[in-house]
């Protein structure tokens, strides 16, 4: 149907659209790195706050000393670093339900703040991650701001970090609703786990020293257990540190966790460094080389370590009762020690002891300034002989004043860490992975969701491809060849990828076709397999083998479960014609007019000039009989409304259970420069509760 759709259009009425002229606002400056760690500089980030967590903005370079393992370094560059913005608004309260207006992909010099919010659900407990849950939600309501880039990561799913960065809400709230608790994990149900009754026993002899008691071997057990899965949290925060070292603005990651001990005691009481150690020293020096400040939230908030009415203390004694409370709170420091170790470790600060996780989050997105200090290091720091850990101490001199600041580096420099030279260029993969496009071949993507006859659901992709970035060689016979590749993945919500089509393509144009190409561009149309419902990121790479050049594109796609028979559209198709395109054919009683339009340039392209007349359409399935079906459509710019329309019954014939949607909307001639969203709202007032209405976007730009 969607095929249909791209082939013909009905016009209808054309409500005007009013808009202004087009101004323009400036662009931020890229950040430069943060950290750099190199055989003639070393370059590091310092936090510097006042008594009340206040950052401190007038420091003076006399004011601050820096030593390498214990000697005074003479500073060579000394500079404050902002990243407090203006708030002109209050956060807007988003409606229960309301569908998430889709926003234009950020660019690379437009990012502030890169966040990763890694939620460790390998260790959560049932009540941690509905408080987990609650406070994401808010962070992506009220707290995101133009400018991040974020992305929320759950440790115990697989791991596809870059991928994830976004700055489409919708993508967000996706990876949100897959929060849960994982009954497999190490988590309980609460942070302690109640007391039971005990069955009255003999009374057993005090254990000797250094003997291995029953207890003992089941808390060693335990360590071991929990230890593994605290051993993959850190190894998935540290994949996305390294995913985060190339990306731009004030990186930081929140981690969201129950916490984990430093120290573990065997079977028989001994006090040992725990297994998840060193993995502990790789991420610290990963991070601070990656500039990445790493923050920890602990969701459990204030807790009652005595009895509570969960306790069944019978059968134990007034000792067994005052250990078992003694246990609980020592288990919450340890595992709080952690969690404070590895925040300062890298420059950040833990949220303890707080029932205000959202208002911790607050806290990190407000810890985002900072001073930058370089000095030039002495020869022995990066020893070859020697690949020791150089150890930072910085102190500040005002009366008053907090530091924080990463805790060394190994002694290896930058320029010896294994990288590849030009690794990423014509990298296909590396172009898919990036949140960025890669725009050294012009492309736009439309991805539009439909249903085939037999109810599978399946996504178009058309791509549309500048011919003008495509290298092409003479033929003998006069035509032009051209040769590229295209990869395609899908990935879930969790960044993985859960499928991918890869062609080469050899293209041979006559004269003629080749300048309606160099003119227009062409289209690559692409049908993905969906093989189960949800949310995908769809990710479309275009090579030329000639010159390597590559351009990408993605789109967030929301693949709806058709078995649940819930109201459903397809995809938006959309085309444009010019004023006297349009008289044309409303004088062929509305049929198109050969070369009036080109439609699948149009719906893959969405690029119209004002007071142009644009035409979408799309399909509508599921419906209740007998059919009471109405439409209604909203324009958006900026995330504000710029056009409503009535609400319209459909008067289209069914065809296979599925009807059609067709309308139009006029541009005005003054209609502001910059991104649109095209929302149309389906009702199906024989349908219940918040199924009743459909919704589906699609995004425009108007262009000079």
């Amino acid at each position: 149907m969607i095929k249909k759709l791209l082939l013909l259009f009905i016009v209808g009425s054309a409500p005007v659209v009013l808009g202004q002229k087009p101004s323009a606002s400036p662009t931020p400056p890229v950040d430069e790195d943060v950290v750099k760690i190199t055989t003639s500089l070393i370059q590091v980030d310092v936090t510097v706050t006042d008594s009340r967590g206040r950052i401190i903005t007038d420091l003076k370079r006399e004011e601050l000393e820096i030593y390498e393992n214990g000697k005074k370094q003479p500073i060579s560059n000394f500079s404050f670093v902002s990243n407090v913005r203006e708030r002109v608004e209050q956060p807007v309260k988003v409606e229960k339900n309301a569908p998430v207006i889709p926003t234009a992909p950020i660019k690379q010099e437009n990012v502030r703040r890169t966040v990763a919010l890694v939620v460790d659900d390998l260790t959560l407990s049932f009540e941690s991650t509905y408080y987990v849950r609650r406070a994401l939600k808010k962070f992506v309501d009220e707290q995101m701001q133009e400018g991040d880039l974020v992305a929320i990561i759950r440790a115990g799913a697989g791991i596809g970090a870059l991928q994830q960065f976004t700055s489409d809400k919708r993508m967000l709230y996706a990876a949100i609703e897959k929060v849960r608790w994982n009954p497999n994990g190490a988590g309980g149900i609460g942070a302690f786990a109640p007391l039971e009754a005990k069955p009255p026993t003999e009374p057993t002899p005090e254990p000797e020293a250094g003997e291995r008691t029953p207890e003992g071997q089941q808390r060693e057990f335990n360590d071991f257990r929990t230890n593994y899965f605290v051993t993959g949290t850190l190894g998935a925060v540290n994949y996305v540190v390294r995913g985060m070292s190339e990306l731009p603005g004030r990186k930081s990651i929140m981690l969201l966790s129950d916490g984990f001990r430093l120290f573990n005691r065997d079977a028989t009481g001994t006090v040992e460094a725990s297994r998840i150690m060193a993995s502990l020293r790789t991420l610290i020096d990963q991070a601070n080389r990656s500039s990445v400040v790493i923050y920890t939230l602990d969701p459990r908030g204030l807790q009652v370590t005595g009895l509570t009415a969960a306790d069944n203390t019978s059968g134990r004694s007034p000792e067994e009762i005052r250990q078992a409370e003694s246990d609980r709170a020592n288990d919450l420091r340890e595992t709080q020690d952690g969690l404070v170790y590895l925040a300062r470790q890298t420059g950040g600060f833990a949220v303890i002891n707080n029932n205000d996780l959202a208002g911790g989050i607050r806290r990190v997105l407000d810890d985002q300034s900072y001073y930058l200090v370089a000095y030039e290091p002495e020869d022995e720091t990066f020893d070859p002989k020697v690949r020791r850990f150089n150890r930072l101490d910085i102190k500040v001199l005002r009366k008053g004043a907090r530091v924080r600041y990463r805790s060394g580096f190994f002694g290896v420099s930058d320029e010896n860490v294994a990288k590849t030279p030009d690794a990423n260029r014509g990298n296909l993969v590396y172009a898919l992975t990036s949140p960025f496009a890669v725009n050294e071949i012009a492309v736009r993507l439309n991805s539009l969701f439909g249903v085939q006859k037999d109810q599978t659901g399946y996504v178009r992709s058309l791509l549309h491809v500048s011919a003008k970035d495509i290298s092409f060689t003479d033929t003998a016979d006069g035509k032009k060849v051209a040769t590229f590749e295209v990869l395609a993945v899908g990935f879930g919500d969790n960044g993985v990828a859960v499928d991918q089509v890869a062609k080469s393509y050899t293209m041979t144009l006559s004269k003629e076709r080749y300048e309606q190409f160099l003119e227009r561009g062409f289209v690559y149309d692409l049908a993905f397999p969906v093989k189960k419902p949800g949310a995908y990121q769809l990710r479309i790479a275009l090579k030329d083998t000639v010159t390597n050049k590559i351009g990408s594109a993605n789109q967030y796609v929301d693949v709806p479960n058709l078995k649940k028979k819930r109201l459903t559209l397809s995809g938006l198709a959309i085309e444009n014609l010019s004023e006297a395109a349009y008289e044309k054919r409303v004088a062929n009683n509305g049929e198109p007019v050969a070369g009036d339009s080109e439609p699948l340039i149009d719906t893959a392209l969405r690029q119209f000039k004002s007071g142009s007349i644009v035409n979408f359409g799309l399909t509508v399935h599921n419906f209740k009989l007998p059919t009471g079906l109405t439409s209604k459509v909203t324009l958006y710019k900026d995330g504000k409304v710029a056009f409503t329309g009535d609400e319209k019954p459909l008067t289209f014939a069914a065809v296979d259970g599925a009807m059609p949607f067709m309308s139009s909307l006029r541009l005005a001639s003054q209609m502001e420069l910059g991104e649109y969203a095209l929302q149309v709202d389906i009702t199906d007032a024989n349908a219940k509760g918040k199924y009743r209405t459909a919704t589906q976007f699609i995004q425009f730009e108007i262009v000079e």
